[in-house]
Formats: structure tokens, C-alpha cells, sequence
């Protein structure tokens, strides 16, 4: 953790142990746990308890907030009663101390969802979440058209490669011509009104913590929250770009419908789940486009040799969805 400066010392300091709960005489000290391209988390133990506590460093926002770190923190307690959201415990977005924002919350156990055993898990998860009521003023986003507001920052992403000599010809026509085609689409369907909820809309299978069936498993990383269609939450857990991220699945028809069934069914009236399947007609599609806009752009920054945080498979992964064959199959199955 002395890769962030005065880090160490700002986790040991009386103002942060006192609102932890923790003695001042104890010496935390704490390990990397995993980093994604915005965030690097760290584990401790808290002494007095014995339970593991996640030290949550942001480096950057892709909402282009300032107030990332306790945007996430916000929405974390407003999801406290769903049982299947980390309990957060302290925020720090001053950035006095430290450089970048930080956050404090629960250690909680489980492994990466798996696509072909899972699934279940994963219905009844997100039909908990997106059951807890919230309101439209409770403090979150709320794009006026979802759709047309992730394709406006797929078109945005895709700036950065099309606008550096790095980018390939050939892979920016390929995306400008699938960003083209996922307008026409939006132009002749219109989807709105309808139930809301707090959403994730970043629900690949390393954000769920699964400790099986009819036990307690869990969705985390809430960098991206909303105040929106659960269909968008659906849509992106069921993309090929999302399934194919942490693993090498990619979902068939029979899967979607029958994950689809499950999730209803444990909805259970909670809230109206009419009209599901044909919104994800839309949602998985621009979802798509999202991905590869995504890696597009990350590819572009992942050239920057002074980059914070570097994650080998994470860029392997990127250059393996802006292969040739993965866009023209993208293409081909949704935009053709």
C-alpha cells in the first residue's frame, strides 16, 4: 500500500480508528486483495471484532463524478436491507489526506459466479436487489432515455479510438458501423416509463460472490449504480460481452430464456415483470456495443506507460474482444 502515499499512515490515524471503532494503541496493516481499473482494495482484520474489513482506494471515475467513493457509499446503504450488498461503514472523499477517495466495508466470502452451474444464485440475487423500493429522489442518477444515454457513452469511448493513431482502420469502421446500426434501433423503438430501482449495471461474474444454493451470495463493485430499468441490470448480466470478460461462456438462447424464468419466479409480484423479454431485445444488443467501446478506449489508455493500475489479464482480454473474428461475430449476431 506505500505505492499511494500516506496511505499506511491515514488507516493508522486517531480520526479513522475512532470512527471504525478501533483502539488507538492497534497497528492495522493491510493487503492487496484485488484491483480493477478504478479501484484497488485492501483487506484488514479489525481487531476488536476479528472480522475482515475492505479498505476501498478510487482512482478515477468512469461517471466522471467527483464525489465517486461516496456516490458508491450511498448506494450501498441504500441497499443495506436487500442481505446481498456489502454493509459499508466509513467514507472519505475529501482527498486531504490522501490522495484518492476511500471507503471502508465488509469482507464478505463467496467465488466468481459460474455461468453453467450458478445461475440460479444469480436470478435470486439480483430479484432482491432490484426489489428493495427506492425512490426517484434518492440520490442516484437517472438518465431520462437508458438506452440512448449508454449509447451516447459508447459513442463518447469510441472517440478515444478513433481519435489516436494507435486505433487500427479496420476496427473503427467495424465499431462506427455496429454505434450506427444501435442508433437506427433506438430511433424506431422507444422504451420507457415502467418500475425503477436501484441498478448495478456492471454485472460480470467476478462482481457476485456465490457460496451456493440456499446460501447467502452476494453482488459487489456498485462503482456504477443507477436509478433505472432492472431490464438494463438483465441485459448487461446476459451479453456476450459480459460473460465472456471473466470467463470464456457465452450464453445460448435456451440459457437467457431459462435464467429469465428464474429470475421472474423469484421476483415473486414483488414488482411487475411484464414486458421483460422484449426490452432485453434492446438492452443486450446496446450492452454490446458498450463492451467493445469500452476495450476500445482502454486499449488506447493501456499505451500510456505512467498508468496507475495495470492488470495483465485485463489487457489480454481487451485485445482478445477487438479481435477481427469476436467484432464480426458481434456484427453479425446483433446488428446486421
Amino acid at each position: 500500500m506505500d505505492r499511494i502515499t500516506g496511505l499506511r499512515e491515514y488507516i493508522n490515524s486517531e480520526e479513522v480508528k475512532e470512527k471504525l471503532g478501533i483502539p488507538r494503541r492497534e497497528k492495522l496493516e493491510c493487503r492487496l486483495l484485488a484491483q480493477g481499473e478504478y479501484n484497488i482494495n485492501y483487506v484488514f482484520v479489525h481487531p476488536l471484532s476479528e472480522k475482515k474489513l475492505i479498505l476501498r482506494v478510487n482512482t478515477g471515475s468512469q461517471m466522471h463524478l467527483e464525489n465517486q467513493i461516496e456516490y458508491e457509499y450511498h448506494a450501498l446503504k441504500l441497499l443495506e436491507n436487500s442481505g446481498r450488498t456489502p454493509r459499508a461503514v466509513y467514507v472519505d472523499g475529501s482527498r486531504e489526506k490522501v490522495e484518492y477517495g476511500v471507503m471502508v466495508m465488509e469482507f464478505l466470502e463467496g467465488h466468481a459466479l459460474d455461468y453453467r452451474q450458478e445461475m440460479e444464485c444469480a436470478a435470486q440475487c439480483l430479484a432482491d436487489i432490484h426489489s428493495v423500493p427506492v425512490s426517484e429522489d434518492a440520490g442516484l442518477i437517472m438518465p431520462e432515455n437508458p438506452l440512448q444515454a449508454i449509447l451516447d457513452e459508447c459513442n463518447e469511448m469510441a472517440e478515444t479510438y478513433y481519435h489516436s493513431p494507435l486505433g487500427d482502420m479496420s476496427k473503427k469502421q467495424m465499431i462506427g458501423r455496429m454505434l450506427k446500426s444501435g442508433q437506427r434501433m433506438l430511433n424506431q423503438v422507444s422504451v420507457s416509463g415502467g418500475y425503477r430501482c436501484c441498478i448495478n449495471t456492471e454485472l460480470n461474474s467476478g462482481n457476485f460472490l456465490i457460496n451456493g444454493k440456499g446460501k447467502e451470495n452476494y453482488l459487489v463493485d456498485w462503482e456504477k449504480p443507477l436509478y433505472g430499468d432492472p431490464v438494463q441490470d438483465l441485459g448487461h448480466f446476459l451479453a456476450p460481452t459480459t460473460t465472456f470478460w471473466k470467463t470464456d461462456v457465452i450464453l445460448g438462447g435456451e440459457e437467457m430464456d431459462h435464467f429469465i424464468r428464474q429470475y421472474k419466479d423469484s421476483v415473486e409480484g414483488r414488482y411487475d415483470v411484464q414486458g421483460i423479454e422484449e426490452r432485453l431485445k434492446l438492452f443486450i444488443p446496446i450492452t454490446c456495443l458498450r463492451g467493445i467501446t469500452w476495450c476500445a478506449m482502454a486499449w488506447i489508455q493501456y499505451q500510456n506507460p505512467d498508468r496507475l493500475i495495470w492488470n495483465e489479464g485485463t489487457f489480454r482480454k481487451i485485445e482478445a474482444y477487438l479481435e477481427d473474428g469476436f467484432l464480426k461475430k458481434l456484427e453479425t449476431s446483433f446488428f446486421a
